[in-house]
C-alpha cells in the first residue's frame, strides 16, 4: 500500500507540534507521531560537567520504541491506533512525524516523502522557551549552556543530507506556515497519486 511520510523537525519552540496538529486536521487519513513522547525517564538522562541534564541529544530518547511505532503504522496504516479518519479509503494514508532530532537519526533516512525544518533566530527562540513550562524546569543558563549549542550542532550535522529538506521560517504566523506547507503537500501528494 502506498503511504506518505512527512518529517517536521527543527529548533525547540519552533512550531513543530502546532504545524503537525494543524495539518492533521486538514489532511485525510493522517496520523501523527511526536518524538517528544519517547523521552527516557529523567533517571536515565545523562548530566554534563555543568550539571545540565542532556535532553537535547538522541541518547535521551527511546528511538527503538519510536521506530517500532512507525513500523506498526507503515505495516498497517489503516488499522493503526494512530489513524483517525478512515472513511477516505481512496486517500493515501499520511503519517506526520514531528520532533527536534528526526533528520539526525540515520535509520529514518529512507522513510521521508517530504521533510520540513523550522528555524527561529536565537533571541526569539530563547524568548519562546522562557514562556514554556518544562518538567523538569530549565535551570538557569540551560538554554545557553545546552539547548542552543545542541541545536546548532545538530543543524550542522544535517547540512550534508542528500535528500531535500524544505526550511521554514518559524517566525511566520501559524496560518502562513500552515498554508505554505499544506499547499506544498497537496502538490506532492498529487504527484504520488499520479505514479
Amino acid at each position: 500500500m502506498k503511504t506518505f511520510v512527512i518529517g517536521i523537525s527543527g529548533v525547540t519552540n519552533g512550531g513543530k507540534t502546532t504545524l503537525a496538529k494543524n495539518l492533521q486536521k486538514r489532511l485525510p487519513n493522517c496520523s501523527v507521531i511526536s518524538q517528544d513522547d519517547f523521552f527516557k525517564p529523567q533517571s536515565e538522562i545523562e548530566t554534563d560537567k555543568n550539571g545540565f541534564l542532556q535532553y537535547d541529544v538522541l541518547e535521551a530518547l527511546n528511538m527503538e520504541e519510536m521506530m517500532s511505532a512507525i513500523s506498526c503504522w507503515v505495516e498497517s496504516p489503516r488499522h493503526s491506533p494512530l489513524s483517525t479518519d478512515l472513511e477516505s479509503a481512496e486517500e493515501i494514508p499520511i503519517l506526520i512525524i514531528e520532533g527536534f532530532l528526526l533528520f539526525n537519526y540515520k535509520p529514518l533516512d529512507t522513510i521521508w516523502n517530504r521533510s520540513y525544518f523550522l528555524t527561529v533566530p536565537y533571541e526569539e527562540c530563547k524568548r519562546r522557551r522562557s514562556t514554556r513550562v518544562y518538567e523538569p524546569p530549565d535551570p538557569p543558563g540551560y538554554f545557553d549552556g545546552h539547548v542552543w549549542p545542541m541545536y546548532l550542532k545538530h543543524r550542522r550535522e544535517i547540512e550534508d543530507i542528500t535528500w531535500e529538506i524544505v526550511y521554514l521560517d518559524g517566525t511566520k504566523s501559524e496560518e502562513d506556515l500552515f498554508s505554505q506547507v499544506y499547499e506544498d503537500l497537496i502538490h506532492e501528494l498529487g504527484k504520488q497519486k499520479g505514479k
